[in-house]
């Protein structure tokens, strides 16, 4: 569901592998539709992010909501799933395949955090500022962001 005054948009999905590569295509889409071309790396790269976590940890089930939010000069993307238990940021060692995610989207983003929303579960946000038409004005890229956290 979109809605261009407000600059809203939500997807409903269950975070499976597949289900996930169609909601980074919606989510680009969406910020193509907004003019916010700059924003659609971080922006899918934490979305993917964000959504794994779903997919790999939710215990109650993998049925959560995206929703990506554009108001003035901040974009926020949230999603919301049914397992009540927080995220945590936690330092990867250094050949571990797995738990840089939110050290990536903490990286890259002006600010993230994740918050109960008691019975209902959880939801995990970020946000990335911008300018003019759209330029990126987060602490780092996408790319810049990987490298900071793989280093």
């Amino acid at each position: 569901m979109t809605s261009p005054s407000s600059r809203h948009c939500t997807v409903e999905l269950q975070a499976l592998p597949a289900r996930i590569t169609q909601v980074r295509r919606i989510v680009s889409a969406q910020l193509r539709y907004w003019h916010q071309d700059p924003l659609i790396d971080p922006v899918a790269l934490g979305v993917t992010e964000l959504l794994t976590n779903v997919h790999r940890h939710a215990q109650r089930d993998k049925r959560c909501t995206v929703e990506i939010e554009l108001l003035l000069d901040r974009l926020t993307v949230a999603v919301h799933d049914h397992d009540p238990r927080l995220p945590e940021l936690r330092e990867a060692g250094t050949f571990e395949t797995c738990g840089r995610g939110l050290a990536l989207i903490a990286a890259m983003c002006e600010s993230w955090g994740a918050r109960a929303r008691g019975d209902a579960g959880k939801v995990v946000w970020f946000t990335l500022g911008v300018t003019g038409a759209g330029r990126l004005t987060a602490r780092a890229s996408a790319q810049g962001a990987l490298a900071e956290v793989v280093a």
